[in-house]
């Protein structure tokens, strides 16, 4: 992915130095009496969680069929007969096919079925969206959803007719796919949950101008190093949850205001978390980032947890340890994106000027083995690092 160039930029050559605009322990104490040490894990809990659930799956659909689909049948074929509601069961099994979800409130339950490519792709709104001639393996859309031309990392969403609602993706294997092997797109109220999804080359999963997506409990791992494994691009309302991720460039990749980003186990990548440029409110909390594969060597920069021109991101009580690469891993990184470097992010396409990064938290985080634990490097103001634990 171009973006790539632009993360390594903004990462390479990051001295340990003081950020001058941030807010420090001794500030922190001055304003809340009880005083607060860096050693002590249960410090600075005057900082509560604004915790925001999943909202839930919507109306029940209470007169759905159930349709079983077995190996040598299509799935698609059970997707195109069903009704609003409907559960289609996918039996054990290989299904060489490509899907398209646009009904509301479609399950597709898979008992270990596995979803690999077929020998002739599938044209639909997902095909070309991680880049040209890349495919999808299972694609929920709304109807009448309009997208940019592809530049860059994946198509900007620029509206949707009518978003698809409540549809769930649950127990698949999918393998393989050119672009992306789960995409989300124009949905509302999608559940991803309990898939395994390896060598989708450019995202394993991705949910892209949406509206209250759930991806939870997915394994999403590659063979050598893929791109992307989780990436949120959403209008609004995105919950990554306890995911298993290995083996990408970058294991979850925030794009989305408010993303709730929790309890995740990444491994084996890059770049375990990046909160983009001008992304405002994530919430990076309780996630594992261990330590990078071989591979990022030849990239020669890795971070467990960079916030990159973001705004207002808390990065909370995460276990950082094992970012080593010749003196350059980095456990948490927090910086300004000038994005002036070519080939640009889609992020600095869209916001056209330098991303400062201002108004972060990190706090309570456990860092460690990392050849840098902390590093900090921004202009920007009321950026609070304290009461993080090196081990």
């Amino acid at each position: 992915m171009k973006f790539y160039i632009v993360l390594a930029a903004c990462v390479g050559g990051i001295a340990a130095t003081p950020f001058p605009n941030a807010v420090n322990v001794n500030d922190l104490d001055e304003r809340h009496p009880r005083k607060c040490q860096a050693k002590d894990r249960s410090c600075c809990q005057y900082l509560e969680y604004d915790y925001k659930d999943w909202h839930g799956y919507g109306p029940e659909y209470r007169h759905g069929r159930t349709i079983t689909v077995k190996p040598g049948h299509k799935i698609q074929e059970a997707i195109n007969s069903a009704s609003r509601g409907d559960r289609i069961v996918v039996e054990a099994g290989p299904y060489a096919e490509q899907l398209t979800i646009d009904k509301d409130g479609i399950q597709l339950i898979g008992h270990d079925a596995i979803l690999t490519p077929p020998e002739t792709p599938v044209e639909n709104i997902c095909s070309g969206l991680s880049g040209d001639g890349n495919q999808t393996g299972i694609c929920v859309t709304g109807s009448g959803v309009e997208l940019a031309p592809f530049v860059t990392e994946h198509k900007a969403f620029l509206s949707v007719q009518r978003p698809v609602k409540n549809v769930l993706i649950t127990g698949f294997q999918v393998k393989g796919f050119s672009g992306i092997n789960i995409a989300v797109v124009g949905a509302r109220n999608a559940r991803v949950t309990k898939n395994t999804l390896t060598d989708g080359a450019m995202y394993g999963a991705l949910t892209l101008g949406s509206i209250d997506t759930l991806i939870h409990e997915n394994t999403v791992t590659s063979t050598t190093l893929s791109a992307i494994a989780v990436c949120m691009d959403n209008k609004s309302g995105v919950f990554i949850t306890k995911n298993q991720v290995s083996n990408h460039f970058v294991g979850l990749c925030v794009q989305t205001r408010g993303a709730e980003v929790r309890r995740n186990t990444v491994s084996g990548s890059c770049f375990g978390i990046f909160v983009d440029p001008g992304i405002e409110d994530a919430k990076i909390i309780r996630n594992y980032v261990g330590p990078p594969n071989p591979i990022c060597s030849l990239f020669g920069v890795n971070s467990g947890i960079i916030v990159d021109g973001a705004i207002n991101t808390k990065v909370l009580d995460n276990v950082v340890e094992g970012q080593k690469l010749d003196g350059k891993g980095v456990g948490i990184s927090v910086v300004d994106d000038p994005c002036t470097q070519q080939p640009l992010s889609l992020k600095c396409l869209a916001l056209g000027r330098p991303a400062i990064a201002s108004g972060n938290v990190v706090l309570r985080n456990t860092l460690k083995d990392n050849d840098l634990n902390l590093d900090v490097k921004t202009t920007g103001s009321n950026n609070l690092v304290a009461c993080n634990r090196d081990v």
